[in-house]
């Protein structure tokens, strides 16, 4: 806990100014600062002025995680192997349709596969762990022996779910609880090529009931900067960890706003930041889209937002739609080379 944060006002601007500083080394640039203060005291800063260790930090070129850089923005694709999940319960609950919908997102461009056998919506219950390794580590193991090379994400917050995920072929370990739930989780991500830590208020049998934070974002910023220094004691090195806000964990719609509006605070953590949005509640709300399956506009827009903001890592369902999007935006604001990104 700092006292002083320094949120880099991102830019993806081509008119560039003299002085101006790559943000983590991908594609948006800064080279002015919101300083912010926990008394409510906000100014504007140059970079020049944002102290050297926060400024480096903010600028340096994030590593690869899993074989994979961040000088591009990645998908991450959700593979729900449950019977509950908020979106898209039931559909892919058996192995076979699984596999089937891991692979067709693979071949869409996903960057990353991430599978989760325990429901973490609003309300869930615990799964057992023998039932959550038996809905995940066999479609991991299908995966690999299709020869499958994507980089998978094992959803859990259980050390002997991530254990037999890794066994299975994953590669990195995906803890909405930033392990708080299982602290032997720490010691299985040391062993892993990485690690996302999420920031949650409370479990997801309660986390909605009524959030209450002093400053979302600060307080949010804190936790997460905490649970970074846990995993780094765990051995896992900051490098390998990617840092997630957890919009919807025990958040109003209004939390939620302000996380995304102010995501790029979170750069000054020093790791590559994910974004899970996808189908959310607050984006029905919002954009009247009552059914979770045709909430991939808002979700889409809300991913952009974010990219301008220099986060590296979008959680997805609709991993063709965003795809486009992203291609799109991509070619609009840095120009295209008659590729694919």
């Amino acid at each position: 806990m700092t006292g002083v944060y320094y949120r880099p006002v991102a830019s993806i601007d081509p008119v560039r100014p003299a002085g101006a500083l790559s943000l983590a080394g991908g594609w948006a640039w800064w080279d002015r600062a919101e300083r912010i203060t926990r008394d409510g005291q906000s100014d504007l800063i140059a970079a020049a002025d944002v102290p050297e260790e926060v400024r480096i930090r903010l600028s340096v070129p994030r590593a690869p995680i899993a074989g994979l850089s961040f000088d591009t923005p990645r998908l991450m694709g959700i593979l729900n192997t449950t019977p509950d999940s908020f979106s898209d319960g039931g559909q892919h609950a058996g192995q076979t349709q699984a596999v089937a919908h891991a692979k067709a997102m693979a071949a869409a461009g996903a960057d990353i596969l991430d599978i989760g056998g325990e429901s973490t919506r609003p309300g869930a219950d615990v799964v057992p762990d023998t039932e959550e390794i038996t809905r995940t580590a066999p479609v991991i193991e299908n995966l690999r022996n299709g020869s499958v090379d994507t980089p998978i994400s094992i959803d859990t917050r259980k050390a002997v779910v991530g254990t037999a995920g890794l066994a299975a072929g994953a590669n990195i370990i995906n803890d909405v609880s930033a392990l708080t739930y299982d602290t032997d989780l720490g010691a299985v991500a040391a062993r892993a090529g990485g690690l996302c830590l999420m920031h949650a208020q409370g479990d997801p049998k309660t986390m909605q009931a009524d959030p209450r934070y002093d400053d979302v974002l600060l307080d949010v910023y804190d936790y997460l900067e905490a649970r970074v220094a846990a995993a780094e004691a765990a051995g896992v090195p900051r490098d390998r960890i990617i840092v997630d806000p957890g919009i919807g964990f025990g958040k109003t719609i209004q939390h939620n706003l302000t996380l995304v509006r102010g995501i790029s605070l979170f750069h000054g953590l020093g790791c590559p930041i994910l974004l899970g949005v996808s189908r959310k509640g607050f984006i029905g709300v919002i954009g009247g889209a009552q059914d979770a399956a045709t909430r991939a506009p808002g979700s889409i827009a809300l991913g952009l937002a974010a990219l301008a903001q220099g986060v590296q890592i979008l959680r997805v369902h609709d991993v063709v739609e965003t795809r486009q999007a992203v291609a799109l935006w991509q070619a609009t604001h840095m120009g295209w080379d008659g590729g694919w990104i």
